[in-house]
């Protein structure tokens, strides 16, 4: 299996889902949009996305499984498994705000292979490889050299249910309020991560995600330079629900922080 072959595949497949996406927005109805939870919602375009992506993934590997946000294929319990968001940030996208964003990820096990998000209202494409560099739009990128919390630019978001956890959340957004250049929310993990990979932003933490919200960004934020882990340092920042991301120079203290509130 060559690695930099099945990216290059991959990122054309991102692609052509965000030039469905892109072509649907212009003529999106909201009385097409589904309620799958509270706050949590999907339209035929995610449905339209993720089965794109699934049929053209299935071309390039047949003998992998799928762990997609909307259900198509099914997980291989042991070796191959592409993740998929077809479309992160649904939320902006019935409101027409950016950014939104295919999001791929290639596990083997609890491994990841490659990764490739492309933001579509920028149109920009971010990928890389386990055995490679990070790239957007084929210009290699590297996270940011800052190294105090101060001078950093931050991104986190919202969880849309699981408000258990959302009093020391907000306390870490008043710390870091005080403490740095600012927060930002996009509304978009796999954006957020994206521009942690390549600098725009110093760091990002958030919980209540899923894997196809972080797998694909997290590898593009290691293979850029950065550490990913979840809140405690730890490993099980795929399926655990919660991630950390920064540059090398920030993480330790910013990690430090996210556990000091989030871990109590």
């Amino acid at each position: 299996m060559n690695l930099d072959i099945l990216c290059e595949q991959t990122v054309a497949i991102a692609k052509q889902a965000g030039e469905f996406i892109r072509k649907e927005r212009n003529q999106f109805n909201s009385s097409s949009i589904e309620v799958k939870g509270l706050h949590n919602f999907v339209s035929y375009v995610d449905k339209g996305s993720e089965q794109l992506i699934v049929d053209g993934l299935r071309k390039i590997l047949p003998q992998a499984g799928f762990i997609a946000e909307e259900g198509t294929g099914t997980p291989n319990q042991s070796g191959l498994n592409w993740v998929i968001d077809p479309l992160d940030g649904t939320t902006n996208f019935i409101h027409s705000l950016p950014p939104f964003a295919v999001s791929i990820a290639l596990m083997e096990n609890n491994k990841l292979l490659l990764g490739v998000i492309y933001e579509v209202g920028q149109n920009e494409c971010f990928w890389a490889t386990a055995t490679g560099n990070a790239y957007m739009d084929g210009k290699r990128i590297s996270v940011s050299d800052k190294a105090k919390i101060s001078d950093s630019l931050i991104a986190t978001g919202f969880p849309y249910y699981d408000y258990d956890r959302i009093k020391p959340f907000f306390a870490t957004m008043e710390h870091f309020m005080r403490h740095s250049h600012g927060l930002r929310r996009l509304g978009s993990a796999a954006t957020d991560l994206a521009y942690v990979a390549c600098g725009r932003f110093e760091a990002f933490y958030e919980y209540s995600l899923q894997p196809w919200d972080v797998a694909a960004g997290a590898l593009i934020v290691e293979r850029a330079g950065g550490v990913v882990t979840d809140f405690s340092g730890g490993s099980n920042h795929i399926f655990g629900k919660e991630i950390v991301a920064a540059n090398s120079n920030a993480y330790k203290d910013f990690q430090e922080i996210i556990a000091n509130f989030m871990l109590k």
